[in-house]
């Protein structure tokens, strides 16, 4: 029996002809009958309405997007990108977290540190890795991470995917904040290129601690906002029925935050989103990645960091006349 992908509200009518056509597929296996003609012809449509949905998505349903279920999330990609990944464990201080993955791997036969936030894909691993969100051990787990590439010149790569920090109890307790700020000031301070990428949602400063990158990429529909538009909404209206206002006002879309230099490149997303053709999605971000680990490989330490604090001091900097 077929099982059908997830399909957002405003993919219904996608939804529809998709179910139809694996219907006559299913029909063309059981009796023989030739119907790629009719199956052709239904295809065009889902890739005419797709293109139509997709251009006009406004900055909530770029958020569905980003949080989609079958969107890949970061070991996916470090399947698909990277060889002998080695992960390493805890932060030397109190323990182990699982919404943080990290450890040494191969980029296209070069050595590199691989840091990124892993949601986990269902009821089980998300669990396991408490949906993205770290808690303090997570993030001095990935300073000791940049600590160790800088100690063997190695360049990190960073793929973001969280709602946020975990705001539990335990993690206040434990130096939330002051994890956060460290990691953040690891990153500005890595005298190694350093480059991320925003896959899914970027939420807050749990999302930023590993983001400060020289280069700051980001998927055409992920998002990258300072808080996520639930929380927006129940701040500044005290009400869910405006989450997609606060969407829009937050400017959360790649489009949005690449007009404003807080990322430098949007990668182009297949169409459908990430979640239609996986292959592609790791191809173009496998692509992006390498241009520009070429292009920052042979530059100074010294040179690299100032270039990174400098490009974040710059960020939202008021020039007056």
């Amino acid at each position: 029996m077929w099982t059908a992908m997830h399909f957002l509200d405003f993919e219904k009518p996608i939804a529809e002809l998709e179910g139809k056509i694996e219907e006559l597929r299913h029909l063309s296996d059981a009796d023989g009958i030739n119907i790629a003609e009719e199956v052709g012809r239904l295809q065009q449509k889902v890739d005419k309405q797709l293109r139509a949905v997709y251009a006009k998505l406004t900055p909530w349903q770029k958020a569905l997007v980003a949080r989609h279920p079958d969107r890949p999330h970061c070991l996916d990609y470090v399947k698909a990108l990277f060889t002998d990944f080695t992960p390493l464990a805890g932060d030397r201080l109190y323990g182990e977290d699982h919404a943080v993955i990290g450890g040494l791997a191969r980029f296209r036969g070069h050595p590199v540190v691989v840091i990124g936030q892993e949601k986990g894909s269902d009821t089980e691993t998300r669990l396991r890795h408490n949906f993205g969100m770290a808690r303090p051990e997570g993030y001095r787990k990935a300073q000791r991470l940049m600590t160790l590439a800088e100690r063997f010149h190695l360049p990190v790569l960073t793929l973001i995917d969280t709602a946020g920090a975990y705001p539990g109890v335990g993690a206040e307790e434990r130096g939330q904040a002051e994890a956060i700020a460290r990691t953040i000031e690891r990153g500005l301070d890595l005298r190694v290129p350093l480059i991320s990428c925003v896959i899914g949602e970027g939420g807050s400063g749990g999302a930023i601690a590993i983001a400060t990158g020289n280069v700051v990429l980001m998927l055409e529909h992920a998002i990258y906002s300072v808080i996520s538009p639930e929380g927006c909404a129940s701040i500044l209206w005290r009400s869910g029925e405006m989450t997609q206002q606060a969407a829009e006002a937050l400017r959360l879309t790649a489009q949005d935050l690449l007009e404003f230099k807080v990322i430098d490149e949007a990668i182009p997303e297949p169409l459908g989103g990430a979640h239609r053709d996986r292959a592609m999605t790791f191809e173009r971000v496998g692509e992006a990645f390498n241009r520009h680990l070429e292009q920052l490989m042979p530059q100074d330490g010294g040179v690299l960091r100032a270039r990174r604090r400098d490009k974040f001091l710059q960020m939202g900097r008021l020039e007056l006349a």
